[in-house]
């Protein structure tokens, strides 16, 4: 399930590509541990349950898939492909946060976050591994803007994994970037639409990634440690805003027009 490697994917996103050597690679670092064990949420029993055949839930996840899929080429779909690589979230929140925040720039953010991942695998895992619910495009026909692999169809639908991800992304940085949290959070809940524009997901699998990610915070927020990590991100935070560059301002208009308008 793709939710099992995030935190893999992370590490390999913050050290970059290794150097062409003739000896033998380095092997990646050790994943983080999550912040939180046995003290986590169970998302299963807090998420409502994922929608079956017959109910109002199920039938508007597949009104809304059919709908959404004359996005198709279009250049909120074009977002959509951005938004699949999960990893590159900190850089697609540039705009939103006014900088691109950077292991380089800063580095204990970035590992205060990608630390987080392993925490929404665990929220995420969980419930989607008890439901097993179908993706869309496998109960009804239509376009998606990734390749139908067997990974993809056999890793179940709700809740999504990419929104949980998303939202827990969007809280944090809002919370460390307070004045920019409307711009941040709405850049957050389109990462999480880009999956139903994408058609991988269910709108119901989208709204339960965005509480999934909720719950994930507020299980966060009891960690000390995470805490005394969120003090210091603030201010390293504060420090690369201040020295900059600002995002590209006609890139970020272009990104804002995309956001405001609800793809259903």
């Amino acid at each position: 399930m793709v939710w099992r490697v995030v935190a893999i994917a992370a590490a390999a996103a913050m050290i970059g590509a290794a150097p062409a050597t003739k000896t033998a690679p380095k092997a990646l670092p050790a994943a983080p541990q999550p912040y939180l064990g046995a003290s986590a949420p169970d998302t299963y029993k807090i998420l409502p349950p994922a929608p079956v055949p017959g109910t109002t839930r199920y039938e508007a996840d597949r009104t809304i898939f059919l709908q959404t899929r004359k996005l198709k080429d279009t250049p909120r779909w074009a977002m959509a492909q951005g938004d699949v690589n999960s990893a590159g979230i900190i850089k697609g929140m540039s705009c939103a946060v006014g900088v691109e925040l950077t292991p380089q720039n800063a580095p204990k953010t970035t590992a205060l976050i990608f630390r987080a991942a392993r925490d929404v695998s665990t929220a995420t895992n969980h419930p989607k591994d008890i439901y097993k619910r179908q993706r869309p495009y496998l109960i009804d026909e239509g376009p998606i803007c990734v390749d139908k692999t067997d990974d993809l169809a056999n890793s179940p639908d709700y809740p999504s994994g990419h929104n949980t991800w998303g939202w827990t992304v969007g809280l944090i940085l809002a919370e460390l970037a307070p004045d920019r949290a409307t711009e941040i959070l709405s850049r957050a809940k389109a990462f999480g639409e880009s999956r139903l524009v994408c058609g991988v997901h269910n709108l119901s699998a989208v709204e339960a990634g965005r509480m999934n990610g909720s719950i994930v915070v507020a299980g966060l927020h009891g960690s000390a440690e995470f805490r005394k990590d969120m003090d210091v991100a603030r201010k390293e935070v504060a420090a690369a805003r201040r020295a900059g560059p600002a995002p590209d301002l006609a890139t970020c208009a272009k990104e804002a027009e995309l956001v405001a308008r609800s793809p259903y």
